[in-house]
């Protein structure tokens, strides 16, 4: 017996991919991604970032998270302080270019709204990662509308390049004008000669 899932509700249907949305999409992308633009920004413009001193900040708020993993008032579990103290903390400077960086490309991909799903899903990842370390800040709000605009991926970039972007390099299931192979004519002549040379087959009346 084939399993059916479920239809995906007209409401559903309606905010995460219909073209009507795709104003309200621009304004929640543009929201987004100024905020991180501006936190990446600020980061690319200090020492204690990217300059002599890259590294610096980024010691210190893992050092803070870890401070947060212990004590009666828990905010940072345990898996989270092990992943910071073994991967993170010896690689300061590395993860401090990084993120400033990644905040950068996805402030950008998302007022551009260049592979707006993409940009989204690692903004929100970063929204996580901020939110595991006990940085709550604005960092609820925007995992949640990451979550929204990765929900409508295909509708949430359509005023933005994604428009030309997508239809270009394809969607998962749909190859791209960039990557669609045509068949050689001679292989097309060959394939129907070889046809041609088949009997046909009989069809019950």
């Amino acid at each position: 017996m084939k399993t059916q899932g479920f239809e995906e509700p007209r409401l559903a249907r309606f905010i995460f991919s219909d073209p009507r949305m795709a104003v309200v999409w621009l304004l929640i992308r543009i929201y987004v991604g100024w905020q991180w633009l501006a936190a990446g920004f600020g980061k690319m413009r200090s020492p204690v970032w990217t300059g002599n001193q890259a590294g610096t900040a980024m010691a210190g708020f893992v050092n803070g998270a870890l401070q947060k993993s212990t004590g009666a008032n828990i905010a940072v579990q345990g898996f989270y302080a092990g992943f910071l103290q073994m991967f993170v903390l010896p690689h300061t400077a590395v993860w401090s270019y990084a993120i400033t960086y990644g905040e950068i490309l996805v402030g950008l991909g998302l007022i551009a709204g260049l592979f707006t799903g993409i940009a989204a899903f690692f903004g929100g990842l970063l929204n996580a990662n901020y939110l595991l370390a006990g940085t709550v800040s604005t960092n609820p709000l925007l995992f949640i509308l990451a979550t929204w605009l990765v929900l409508a991926w295909r509708v949430a970039g359509l005023i933005g390049l994604d428009r030309w972007a997508l239809p270009a390099v394809g969607v998962p299931g749909q190859a791209g004008r960039l990557f669609k192979r045509e068949q050689p004519a001679a292989a097309n002549l060959s394939s129907s000669a070889h046809q041609g040379s088949q009997p046909r087959p009989e069809f019950e009346s």
